[in-house]
């Protein structure tokens, strides 16, 4: 299974912003931060607000911040926000799917998957702060 550049980008903003939780970060910051695009991370970053995952803080000197502590936001609440269908096969308009047992291995397959991803928070992958801070170009919080 592959993740969407969508949910890909929201884990990698709360990352982020939970690699440097005493500040507000913008969205320029954390697109030019890995290289992608602004109004691609603009989009992510209003599901991730109407999600509340984060908060948003407008005008001068606003930005993004975690809604929530690291400890609150699980991996895999934010890939079922950022991946609406999370289907790994187009069953439904199959020819053959009343006879076939593929669709079954498929959903265990992808109860496996989001019960590993439920294990985790947002606080278990990004531990390494000061690491994170580096790579990402800030001092660590």
């Amino acid at each position: 299974m592959r993740l969407s550049r969508h949910t890909d980008y929201a884990l990698r903003t709360l990352i982020h912003l939970a690699a440097r939780p005493d500040r507000l970060a913008s969205i320029a910051e954390i697109a030019r931060a890995y290289s992608i695009s602004e109004n691609h991370l603009m989009k992510v970053v209003h599901m991730l607000g109407r999600a509340g995952f984060i908060r948003t803080v407008r005008g001068r000197g606003g930005g993004i911040a975690l809604a929530r502590a690291p400890e609150e936001i699980g991996v895999g609440a934010v890939v079922r926000h950022g991946e609406p269908d999370l289907n790994l096969a187009d069953c439904d308009a199959c020819v053959i799917a009343p006879a076939c047992g593929l669709n079954g291995v498929l959903g265990e397959a992808l109860a496996a998957f989001l019960a590993v991803l439920d294990r985790y928070t947002l606080a278990d992958i990004s531990r390494q702060r000061v690491d994170l801070a580096a790579l990402l170009g800030f001092e660590p919080a």
